[in-house]
């Protein structure tokens, strides 16, 4: 079986960092057209969007902020114009900060981790989900992390905003299932990418030790699980959180 998402519509959050980069030319690959959004990045978010051109790919570029909803709204609208409604929105940004202990940790990143995490999945399903329930069809993918789980020391305004969009989205799963709209989290761990290459770090023998295969996961890996859950391959998973790091958290039935 192959992954087809020819006559499809992505819209790939944070497309133009690492992880984004990669999920775009996956998707971009299984035929679908991409709207690659990015909020400052612009340069690296046109340079992909040739890379994709130059295989006969489709997409655009849309700048937004997406814990903003008046800007995620905006660019629903650039999108529409341009591409069509999205069929597939995989909701990936992220809002960088320095992790310390709860009693270190500024409450600003508290709030930013919110924005980023739990409100552009709410600002997303409000500017594009009703779209899909007019068609009776869509994909929700939204980048979760295995941190969720591990809650580790110095985690805490990572994972809050984490387990927040989680439960956002497994509420959001059950509210538009009978429109055939799935739901779905992909949780990565720590994933080699570009950097990871450029600079000679893919081995971080402390964290492989922990891993059950021994090794940490590619960018490639993750995008392969993102295509799979925005084909029709994945039409009857719902609901789910799935962990994409060799087995270094396992959820427990």
């Amino acid at each position: 079986m192959n992954i087809d998402l020819s006559g499809k519509t992505a819209l790939v959050t944070g497309g133009s960092g690492q992880l984004g980069r990669t999920m775009v030319r996956t998707l971009a690959g299984c035929g679908a057209a991409v709207a690659i959004h990015y909020l400052k990045n612009r340069e690296k978010a046109e340079e992909l969007l040739a890379e994709i051109e130059a295989h006969s790919g489709r997409g655009m570029t849309v700048q937004a902020d997406v814990g903003d909803l008046a800007s995620v709204l905006a660019m629903r609208a650039a999108v529409v114009a341009r591409l069509g409604d999205p069929q597939i929105i995989v909701n990936n940004a992220v809002s960088q900060y320095k992790w310390t202990s709860v009693l270190e940790q500024s409450v600003a990143d508290y709030e930013s981790q919110f924005r980023s995490c739990v409100l552009q999945n709410v600002n997303m399903a409000k500017a594009f989900v009703p779209g899909m329930i007019r068609r009776k069809s869509g994909r929700v993918i939204a980048i979760n992390t295995e941190c969720a789980m591990q809650l580790f020391p110095g985690q805490s305004a990572y994972v809050s905003g984490k387990r927040g969009m989680d439960g956002v989205l497994r509420v959001l799963a059950k509210e538009i299932g009978e429109h055939q709209i799935t739901v779905n989290q992909v949780a990565p761990g720590w994933t080699i990418s570009d950097n990871d290459r450029r600079q000679g770090t893919e081995r971080q023998e402390g964290y492989e030790k922990s891993v059950p295969l021994k090794r940490r996961g590619t960018d490639q890996e993750i995008a392969n699980v993102v295509a799979f859950l925005a084909s029709d391959l994945a039409s009857f998973i719902t609901g789910a959180y799935i962990p994409v790091c060799g087995g270094n958290v396992m959820p427990a039935i």
